[in-house]
């Protein structure tokens, strides 16, 4: 939560922690690590390797998390390594209607982001989570029934948006169950897991491209989808504190009055009595149209807590969006600049995705920690800035090198590329979390991921005008586009944080 926030919290009930519990807890924890350092690390007085993990997943809403999203995305990465070669070599579908089909859901995804957050907040959010998880995951099954343009399309529609109407559900559900220090944590370890589980995935998918029969695929199709489905086993376990607070009404003086007078004219005069008894119905008539427009007030409150009134959130979104573009130039720009603009063989392009699924998997815990902090999630923004923009000019120097040097261009920008990932995404989850109203933390969070949904759906044009069809001033318009973005992030880190230390008295 940010310092700045100012939550309404005549709307939201008193929890009192217990302390005691809290304590035991504590205790427990730190006997268990000790226990884990002496076991794996032979009594050196340093947590073993085995510690360190199973501290990281401590916590049972995250151990929930992390389980379920270790199943459900060896499907996902199944899905991303065969859905397109599926359209073409199975469906026949040709490229315009593919790209017809992946934009559709693409869009879908931008207005599903915002509404899985907007009923975190209205509804259970674990009931959404698993509504959307298991909507998705019938949506996979159907992909392998898809026979035309039109089923491609409904389907792949589906699966676009309870897709990431679910990731914005379960980013309201880590900034509820988590402490400000915790969630960036909690996280990076999800991003973690997801790319090791989107690796193992995508080893799988690989049976399909090697067999090359619709069979095949439709069998590794129907897997990911059941995979899915799986992992609604754990998250069903999620427990009810990570739903949005129900709102509790003001205690008001009229209900109060009301209740006085009900112990109140056992005693006394008969005329004293009924003029009580008139007052009281007259309070009790007071409180009926008190509740009456509870409703209306609670919507007024929202409103006032909205992100869309919020602008530095909204624009914290816009740069959030503007650098998430480098996804793009990975997953389009370096494949094709590699192919087309350099001696290098295509191989080198899964050598660029290993090494940056290496770094995501060793780094992007430790590189997290502490970007709760405001400061600190701004410094390793601007970081990440320039980074990336160093790396849009080492890719861009890779083209027309002898082989080995292109070789080697690419592989370091490739390197630099990975971190800048990391530390942006790093920083951007620290403020996304602490930047957000927390009476309305998944609307905040569902504005936050269609800034993402609406970035991604842009990148494959910007990168293909700019750095694919201009070359060296294409990637040097891209890498001050990403240097502008990350310093304007690290600009509302910084003012945040010294709003917040001024406040402070």
């Amino acid at each position: 939560m940010s310092p700045t926030s100012s939550p309404d919290t005549s709307s939201l009930p008193v929890i009192e922690p217990d302390l005691e519990a809290a304590a035991t807890s504590i205790d427990e924890a730190d006997a268990a690590a000790q226990v884990g350092s002496a076991t794996d690390a032979g009594d050196t007085g340093k947590p073993g390797l085995a510690a360190r993990i199973a501290a990281s997943v401590s916590d049972p809403v995250l151990r929930i998390l992390v389980t379920a999203t270790l199943i459900s995305r060896v499907g996902r990465g199944i899905f991303i390594t065969i859905t397109v070669l599926y359209f073409t070599l199975i469906v026949g579908l040709p490229a315009h209607e593919i790209a017809i089909v992946l934009g559709a859901a693409s869009a879908a995804g931008i207005v599903a982001s915002l509404a899985g957050g907007w009923l975190a907040d209205r509804m259970s959010a674990r009931r959404v989570l698993l509504v959307f998880t298991t909507l998705e995951g019938l949506g996979l099954l159907c992909y392998a029934a898809t026979g035309d343009f039109v089923s491609a399309l409904v389907v792949a529609v589906v699966v676009g948006a309870f897709g990431q109407g679910a990731n914005s559900t379960r980013m309201a559900i880590l900034a509820r169950a988590f402490e400000p220090e915790q969630r960036v944590h909690a996280r990076a370890v999800l991003r973690t897991v997801t790319n090791v589980s989107i690796a193992v995935g995508s080893g799988l998918g690989a049976l399909a491209l090697a067999i090359g029969t619709a069979e095949a695929y439709r069998i590794l199709l129907v897997a990911a989808g059941a995979l899915y489905l799986l992992a609604l086993v754990r998250l069903v376990k999620l427990p009810a504190s990570v739903d949005a607070p129900r709102a509790v009404p003001p205690v008001t003086g009229a209900v109060e009055a009301v209740a006085v007078g009900d112990g109140v004219g056992d005693e006394g005069d008969d005329d004293a009595s009924a003029d009580r008894a008139d007052a009281a119905d007259g309070r009790s008539s007071n409180a009926a149209r008190a509740a009456t427009s509870a409703r209306p007030a609670k919507r007024r409150s929202r409103f006032a807590h909205s992100p869309w009134r919020d602008p530095r959130y909204l624009a914290l979104t816009g740069l959030s969006a503007i650098f998430g573009m480098q996804f793009g130039v990975a997953e389009i720009g370096v494949p094709l600049w590699i192919a087309h603009e350099t001696d290098a063989s295509a191989v080198l392009v899964s050598a660029v995705l290993i090494i940056n699924t290496t770094i995501v998997v060793l780094f992007q815990v430790p590189l997290s920690r502490g970007t709760h902090d405001l400061r600190r999630a701004g410094r390793v923004s601007a970081i990440a800035a320039w980074l990336m923009a160093a790396t849009c000019l080492v890719y861009a120097a890779a083209a027309g090198l002898p082989v080995w040097f292109s070789v080697l261009f690419i592989v370091l920008a490739s390197i630099t590329h990975a971190f800048a990932e990391v530390l942006s995404q790093a920083g951007g989850w620290g403020l996304s979390f602490e930047l957000a109203d927390p009476v309305q933390a998944g609307t905040y969070q569902g504005v936050y991921s269609m800034g993402y949904s609406i970035g991604a759906t842009l990148a494959p044009a910007v990168v293909t005008a700019t750095a694919l069809n201009m070359g060296l001033a294409g990637w040097a318009i891209l890498a001050v586009v990403f240097l502008a973005s990350g310093l304007g992030t690290w600009a509302i880190a910084r003012a945040a944080a010294n709003r917040a230390e001024r406040a402070i008295p």
